[in-house]
């Protein structure tokens, strides 16, 4: 049997350490410092390098990466059992430099880029020295690339980008932005993009403004405008036409990444309500003795407990195959159970918290908020479930019968064929 539910001792020894580094140095940052991709602030840099020399003093700098490129090329299960540690806090995967969307543009680059891409942006990018962007949707067509009109036309030897981006996160802060433009508008769906590296301080990129969500009081996801924009020939990331395979090499892990993050916001807001029912006292009772408020536990703990360990087993499937496409059904049931199960836990949380709950001095608003958006990201949920019930569907492509091998009828007859052989071969006639 090859079955196992524990973490070896010397990883835990890590994680023990990571559990206490991040609740005491990195979490109270989130309070005192802006956003974390703002390298260039001045509070920032006096602390943000110090925690990142610590991390990588233990070892655990970039570690989703290979030895190759500086990291530890830890598997997914190990990542998925650090990031629940990593994502109670937005300074912490930049303290760990496994920050999104660092982490998919650095495998773009390590993939795809040339040899002076990799001096040039990547070495600096994993390094902490900058931060990049990922500009791939679009205002009317949102991810779905079919209907993207941003193109790039080759004029000499250089691109030349026209069109607009939407929510293209950090790219006030980043240094350079990969973008997903048109090459060759006639040809099949799939080979119509390409990526291109396009540094931000380039004539006619245009941040038109940068858009917050909910109540954040600072926008960090830029509507983007490219004209006339040129790059070098040489930009292109892989080949022309191949878009859709490079994005495939940070999708991919950017889908279980953010769920493996999610994990830690969802156990933040149960044990805040598990706190909230054992400290609360109403009508001559405490709240944790309300049998609805006990509903509300074992709901929140169940769908959390079932969530988990869907992200582990998915985890541990990529780590076994080495290979997204095997483990494509799985990748696409975290990203549905994710923004369900986060919604669903942290609403009881704020309603067990009252008033107190709704403020801002809780985070249950902003979380609640979250879920929604992860639910957009990456794909939203529904065309997850699409994926899901195609792939389910192939395994039973041979049924296609009016009675299927499962089915009752079918079922009968099988059992009373098998019986009458029985019969024949003079079995059961004693």
């Amino acid at each position: 049997m090859a079955w196992d539910f524990e973490t070896d001792s010397e990883f835990q020894i890590a994680l023990d350490w990571m559990d206490e580094f991040v609740r005491e140095e990195v979490e109270p940052l989130d309070h005192v410092l802006g956003s974390p991709y703002d390298i260039a602030n001045p509070g920032n840099r006096k602390i943000v390098p110090k925690l990142q020399a610590s991390v990588k003093e233990q070892g655990l700098w970039a570690c989703h990466l290979g030895p190759e490129l500086g990291g530890q090329g830890f598997g997914q299960l190990k990542l998925a059992l650090m990031n629940e540690i990593l994502g109670r806090a937005r300074f912490a995967p930049i303290v760990f430099g496994c920050q999104a969307p660092d982490t998919g543009n650095a495998e773009i680059l390590a993939h795809y880029g040339q040899e002076h891409h990799k001096r040039q942006w990547l070495t600096p990018l994993l390094n902490g020295d900058i931060v990049s962007c990922y500009s791939m949707t679009e205002p009317h067509a949102g991810a779905d690339p079919l209907e993207f009109t941003t193109r790039a036309e080759l004029d000499g030897d250089e691109w030349v980008i026209n069109g607009e981006k939407w929510f293209s996160s950090n790219a006030r802060y980043a240094t350079f932005l990969i973008v997903m433009v048109v090459t060759d508008p006639a040809a099949a769906p799939h080979n119509r993009m390409s990526m291109i590296i396009v540094p931000k301080n380039t004539p006619g990129v245009e941040i038109v403004r940068n858009v917050a969500v909910g109540m954040e009081s600072e926008g960090h996801h830029a509507y983007v405008r490219y004209k006339d924009v040129r790059v070098p020939k040489e930009n292109l990331l892989g080949q022309r036409g191949q878009g859709f395979v490079v994005a495939q090499t940070r999708l991919g892990g950017g889908r279980i990444h953010h769920a493996m993050r999610t994990m830690a916001q969802i156990r933040k807001s149960f044990d805040m309500m598990c706190e909230r029912a054992l400290s609360r006292r109403t009508k001559g009772e405490p709240l944790s003795d309300k049998q609805m408020t006990q509903e509300k536990i074992a709901d929140s703990w169940i769908e959390m407990e079932s969530f988990r360990l869907m992200v582990l087993r998915t985890a541990w499937r990529i780590d076994k195959y080495n290979d997204y496409r095997k483990v494509r059904k799985d990748i696409a049931a975290i990203k549905v159970m994710l923004p369900k199960v986060w919604h669903d836990v942290a609403a009881r949380a704020l309603q067990i918290h009252g008033s107190l709950g709704a403020s801002q001095e809780m985070p249950f608003s902003e979380q609640v908020l979250g879920a929604f958006r992860l639910g957009i990201v990456d794909g939203p949920t529904e065309v997850h479930k699409i994926t899901i019930a195609r792939q389910v569907l192939r395994d039973y492509a041979p049924y296609t019968g009016l009675f299927p091998p499962g089915h009752l009828p079918a079922v009968r007859a099988h059992a009373r064929e098998k019986y009458a052989q029985l019969v024949e071969h003079g079995v059961g006639n004693e």
